[in-house]
């Protein structure tokens, strides 16, 4: 698997790609995803950076000015995760953000979402546990972990 730099990663994230399937896309000439994509997310580090207006930021990024602000927070998200200090932060981060997004039609509160995020950091410390004990890696499962269908039936690797 090929190693993708910071604006890949960003780009995956803004654009809620795992990052094991945004990495399959580079290295066969799929433009969107080795230029502009990554060029998208420069350009969303560009405007934090220096400031643009939600009306410049939508013209340069080519969306309504209504979406800029959506954009801007995909971005921030974004760093927090690829940015990280660790692997595990990195983790920890990307679980609090997509729960958030997927509970937010329940109105917990933020102790519910951070034992919920704590359960799941659990969970992939009990997988690497696992792992140990059979002599294997994450990546040996990413493609049964990214399943959309029922967890009980994924396969053995």
């Amino acid at each position: 698997m090929r190693n993708m730099t910071r604006y890949q990663l960003l780009a995956a994230e803004i654009f809620s790609y795992s990052f094991a399937h945004y990495a399959g896309h580079l290295g066969i000439g799929h433009r969107r995803f080795e230029e502009y994509m990554p060029e998208t997310a420069r350009n969303l580090e560009r405007a934090e950076r220096e400031g643009w207006s939600d009306e410049r930021l939508a013209k340069v990024i080519e969306v309504e000015v209504s979406e800029a602000p959506a954009w801007r927070k995909r971005y921030r998200d974004a760093v927090e995760v690829v940015d990280a200090k660790s692997p595990a932060e990195a983790f920890r981060h990307a679980v609090r953000q997509s729960l958030a997004f997927e509970l937010s039609r329940h109105q917990i509160g933020d102790a519910q979402l951070e034992s919920a995020v704590q359960q799941v950091c659990y969970r992939a410390a009990d997988l690497s546990y696992l792992l140990d004990q059979r002599n294997e890696k994450l990546a040996d499962y990413s493609e049964a972990l990214r399943r959309e269908d029922d967890a009980d039936e994924l396969p053995d690797a």
